[in-house]
């Protein structure tokens, strides 16, 4: 009976790992559809979204049934409560690339672009995919060093979106450009949020690992 129940809990932690994969892919066809102002695509990230939530409802509910049958120990218990909270950060990683392909638009001729911002988005996109695989890979095994590491690669994010606000403020004079720097600033924003989520998997992997709940960074104390 033990034994059975260890291995439903371990499928139920898969499902809720691979969640992530569905964020990444998310993640990797907002950017491409940014990029290529591809609103076909964007279209196609919001409609798979429903997927993305479906997984992070199935896994949840599976926890909770694990629950009412089974009375976990210390360790299995915190499995539960960290994967219950994983599963929200990843339908919250959905929503943020679902809110970036609302922002896609047509590509047009002269349609505004800026190097430094083109280039930041791209770099933090980049990052963000690292950081939901570091993440991942971290939960599963419990690595506390690797899942501490996020916090590097959070904070260059950090650093990107600042300048991208910044350059949005320098660059905004005509209406068209004033627009698309605000676009350009909101999909920075959703970028960093999503870095702030993966950073939060790290964090509910090390209270797997430690059997402390602790957060890797103080957003009051850069």
């Amino acid at each position: 009976m033990r034994s059975s129940y260890r291995n439903r809990l371990a499928e139920i932690e898969q499902q809720g790992l691979d969640g992530i994969d569905l964020a990444v892919e998310a993640l990797d066809g907002v950017l491409h559809a940014l990029a290529l102002h591809d609103v076909a695509k964007a279209r196609t990230v919001v409609a798979d979204d429903d997927a993305l939530d479906g997984r992070c409802l199935e896994t949840h509910g599976g926890i909770l049934s694990l629950l009412a049958l089974q009375a976990p120990v210390a360790g299995d218990l915190r499995t539960m409560i960290a994967l219950i909270d994983v599963v929200s950060r990843i339908e919250r990683i959905g929503e943020q690339c679902v809110m970036i392909a609302r922002l896609v638009t047509p590509d047009e001729v002269d349609a505004p672009n800026d190097g430094l911002v083109v280039d930041s988005i791209a770099r933090m996109g980049r990052l963000a995919h690292e950081q939901l695989l570091m993440a991942k890979h971290a939960f599963a095994t419990r690595n506390v060093a690797l899942a501490e590491q996020l916090v590097q690669h959070d904070r260059e994010i950090n650093a990107l979106n600042r300048a991208v606000f910044r350059r949005g403020l320098e660059i905004g004079g005509a209406a068209d450009v004033r627009e698309w720097a605000m676009r350009m600033t909101l999909t920075a924003r959703c970028l960093e949020r999503i870095g702030d989520n993966a950073v939060d998997i790290g964090e509910r992997a090390a209270f797997i690992a430690t059997g402390r709940l602790r957060e890797f960074s103080d957003a009051s104390h850069p």
